[in-house]
């Protein structure tokens, strides 16, 4: 097999003499859960899917954001209420460079040079460069119950974002934390010796820890129909609150993505560089893996939009990070290549779909399928190797006819020793992690969520999760942990979901926030947590309640 460092291919790309034409160029809107919120709420409003947007695929790009909601500007009944017009308005100031937004001047600018723009606290805007500095805070204080110390954040940071002669575009975004975390978190950073969604990290004082953030990317276009990024952040699959594929959960990776728009048809191909493991020896940089994804989806009629992917998680047989580059072919079928070369790769298959059925409701879902054998599914016998993944969900906006009242259900299942493998070189995770659903394999979810927006500037949102999952008491492997070696599992047969010791987790999020100016959020928070099983360290209860002032910053969740 031929294997080349990921590294050297990345920069050879980079450096190929790509025609750079006159199409414009943007870059993305970062992924932030109730911004994305109101675009997919406008699309389900209108009852069609959106020609400008592929919303399985996130992030967004800026400018397609602006060219949907001004293309539906004219349906009254899509802006129909305040908040609805002043979430059209943010949506458009946040990307002005595309709307041009009038909304978007300030009357009276900060000391005459900062904040002409609401959005912006620096910019430049001539031909041969757009440019954008922000900065970003986040300072939040709080109390846990099982805490006899107060919890907080505190994080300084800065975005930049820009184009350059309306070809390139880039994004930068870096920032530093200093946190004391609450204690079901904590459990996490105890167990793992990770922070959820954080990589590298140290301690800071007694009881908090400290890390240290940053994504960056490039973006082009190759044609009027395709674009290619270079960089440094996290991806999103679905159209879920949680996702089987890709979330946000793991830290952001360095990626390679092309992608295709173009009629009715989108096409995502990109390649990730992640860590296998936290831990190294003598010195040397921690080890690595890869994975290569595509993404095929195609609009059908006005409605319903269908999706198709796979996925594969590999490196060389040592672990030492070789990069296959058979999986570089955008359009092969990556099993095939799997099974020609007698590879040991974890390749994942899966379809999703969308359909906004009627005006105000959409039904969506996911399916993953990891490995089976068909005769063994017929038998019914619970054979470990049929592994599979579900997700079916539904959002109805505007509930009972009540402007800007939005609900959420969703169910998500994973069969045991889903995403695992027999190497830590090819288990879908990274930095020990996993790159879907939080709660790894071997569970079962049901998701709830209520947003209301009562006036334009105040959002309540309630979030309920309750899920059911085994876990694994000291030597042994029920396949809920991704990261344990399958090889290891307690038995070939008679494998259910929940099997193992049982956890019961209830999870509730009260938020109100309110916008101050534009993106600066003042929010009060109240989670309530309860953890019920016959293993200690899981039968926790917890209370946390917090205050947060957040400056171009998305709200910080742990939401597991």
């Amino acid at each position: 097999m031929i294997n080349l460092s990921f590294r050297a291919f990345c920069l050879t790309l980079l450096f190929l003499p790509v025609p750079l034409l006159s199409w414009s160029q943007s870059v993305n809107a970062p992924l932030n859960e109730d911004y994305y919120h109101w675009i997919d709420r406008y699309e389900i409003k209108s009852g069609r899917i959106s020609p400008e947007l592929f919303t399985t695929i996130k992030p967004y790009k800026r400018a397609w954001i602006v060219d949907y909601m001004d293309s539906l500007e004219s349906r009254s009944s899509v802006f129909s209420s305040r908040s609805d017009q002043f979430n059209y308005n943010y949506l458009r100031n946040d990307s002005w460079e595309w709307s041009h937004a009038e909304t978007n001047n300030s009357r009276k600018p900060f000391l005459k040079h900062l904040y002409k723009k609401k959005s912006d606290l620096v910019f430049v805007d001539i031909p041969d460069l757009n440019l954008h500095v922000n900065p970003v805070l986040y300072l939040a204080v709080g109390s846990d119950s099982r805490l006899d110390d107060p919890i907080w954040t505190n994080t300084r940071g800065i975005e930049i974002r820009g184009i350059v002669d309306e070809k390139i575009g880039f994004y930068t975004f870096i920032g530093e934390n200093q946190s004391v975390l609450p204690s079901y978190v904590t459990d996490v950073v105890s167990q793992y010796n990770v922070i959820p969604h954080e990589g590298f990290w140290k301690d800071f004082k007694d009881d908090g820890v400290d890390f240290f953030q940053a994504r960056a990317y490039i973006d082009f276009n190759v044609s009027k129909h395709i674009y290619m990024q270079l960089g440094h952040d996290r991806t999103f699959i679905g159209n879920g609150y949680r996702s089987l594929i890709f979330s946000d959960y793991a830290p952001p990776q360095l990626y390679l993505r092309t992608n295709v728009k173009i009629w009715k048809l989108n096409y995502l191909f990109q390649l990730n560089h992640m860590a296998a493991d936290v831990t190294s020896s003598g010195g040397q940089p921690y080890p690595e893996k890869f994975s290569a994804f595509h993404h095929f989806s195609i609009n059908i009629g006005k409605k319903f939009n269908l999706g198709l992917f796979e996925s594969v998680v590999f490196a060389d047989s040592t672990g030492s990070g070789g990069f296959e580059l058979n999986y570089l072919n955008p359009l092969i079928f990556y099993r095939a290549i799997e099974q020609q070369f007698g590879s040991s790769d974890n390749v994942i298959v899966g379809l999703d779909y969308k359909w906004n059925a009627v005006k105000n409701l959409s039904f969506y879902g996911q399916f993953i399928l990891d490995e089976f054998v068909l005769d063994e599914i017929k038998a019914g016998d619970g054979w470990w190797a049929n592994k599979f993944g579900l997700q079916t969900g539904l959002k109805y906006i505007d509930v009972a006819k009540i402007k800007n009242l939005d609900f959420q259900l969703e169910l998500n299942m994973v069969r045991p020793y889903t995403y695992s493998h027999n190497t830590k070189y090819s288990e879908f995770s990274n930095y020990r992690q996993a790159i879907a659903h939080p709660l790894g394999a071997n569970f079962r979810e049901w998701v709830a969520i209520l947003r209301y927006q009562p006036v334009p500037k105040i959002n309540l949102i309630v979030k309920s999760f309750f899920a059911k999952t085994g876990r694994d008491s000291t030597g042994v492997n029920f396949g809920g942990d991704i990261l344990k070696d399958n090889s290891t599992r307690e038995s070939d047969y008679d494998n259910k979901i929940g099997q193992g010791s049982p956890n019961d987790i209830a999870f509730f999020d009260f938020t109100v926030s309110y916008q101050f100016r534009h993106n600066v959020f003042i929010d009060l928070k109240q989670i309530i947590r309860r953890s019920e099983s016959p293993l200690s360290f899981y039968n926790q209860n917890t209370s946390v309640t917090s205050l947060a002032l957040r400056w171009n910053i998305p709200q910080r969740l742990y939401d597991f």
